[in-house]
């Protein structure tokens, strides 16, 4: 065999072997193989708003308006297991503010999602805000490799995510939208983002007022963490004319706290606790 001949056939070696390699994958159960590890989404199609869900309540218009966000859901389980999800233990923990909200009367809400079904982040909040809504409270359970670690915890807009935010939206909404009734157009981008930053830091103080009174109001029911009033750069407490909290309620990592969040007790430990909360924001809101 001539030299030239020897080495066309170590070239080809790879790309034979190659080769073989691909027919057997699809002759024999490649199919099978696709079906565990390809998942189809179905995606929302771009530029087009989600619909507005049910306002539920008194008919009276004048009445404050909360909307409950269920953190995660559809393809998004968020942390957990395939046991407990935390897209399900928010969506529970949702209903059962509202149904307690909506027992006691005087307050009408809405939820972002009252079914297995995903959310951008940017929907969650906008929902909110296009339903001119006075409260936003999205719910959620923490995750930690440790244990150890458990208790709720109640998150506000921090103060860079304040200043870090209300630039970008000024340019982004300067077009044509209002900010507390002011409206943006005409005024410039720096006019617009000092405007953005004021309302943004009134919504953030009415904020920090609501996640002190679940504290209060949950003192001796409810679990909380060392130091639970905290602030972040959350997505969805970035609207700037709407007061809005992030509930973690606890850790879904901690056996006692994911046992006590799905029993009927914890549920309406929450429920109660955070609805009498809103019903104390919205009556000293009343006589500002």
């Amino acid at each position: 065999m001539g030299r030239t001949l020897k080495i066309a056939l170590f070239a080809a070696a790879p790309i034979v072997v190659f080769t073989a390699m691909i027919g057997v994958s699809r002759a024999f159960g490649a199919p099978e193989r696709h079906g565990g590890y390809v998942q189809r989404l179905e995606l929302p199609v771009a530029g087009r708003e989600v619909g507005l869900p049910t306002v539920e309540g008194p008919a009276d218009a004048s009445r404050p308006l909360v909307v409950i966000d269920a953190g995660h859901g559809g393809h998004d389980p968020g942390a957990g297991d395939r046991t407990l999800e935390e897209k399900r233990l928010t969506l529970t923990l949702a209903q059962a503010l509202r149904d307690r909200l909506l027992e006691a009367g005087g307050v009408r809400v809405a939820m972002t999602r009252d079914s297995d079904r995903y959310l951008l982040l940017e929907e969650r909040s906008g929902i909110a805000r296009r339903l001119n809504a006075d409260l936003f409270i999205s719910i959620h359970a923490d995750s930690a490799e440790l244990d150890a670690a458990s208790g709720a915890s109640i998150y506000t807009l921090s103060e860079r995510g304040t200043s870090d935010t209300a630039a970008r939206y000024a340019e982004r909404e300067n077009g044509a939208n209002r900010v507390n009734g002011v409206l943006l157009e005409g005024r410039g981008d720096a006019v617009s983002a000092i405007l953005v930053d004021l309302s943004q830091r009134e919504s953030r103080a009415q904020a920090g007022a609501f996640a002190k009174l679940v504290l209060r109001e949950g003192e001796g029911r409810l679990r909380f963490r060392p130091q639970p009033l905290q602030s972040a750069a959350f997505a969805v407490l970035k609207v700037p004319d709407l007061p809005s909290v992030l509930i973690e309620t606890g850790y879904i990592s901690n056996a006692g706290d994911a046992d006590w969040l799905i029993s009927d007790e914890g549920r309406g430990a929450f429920a109660d606790v955070t609805a009498q909360a809103v019903r104390l924001y919205f009556a000293r809101q009343s006589v500002r």
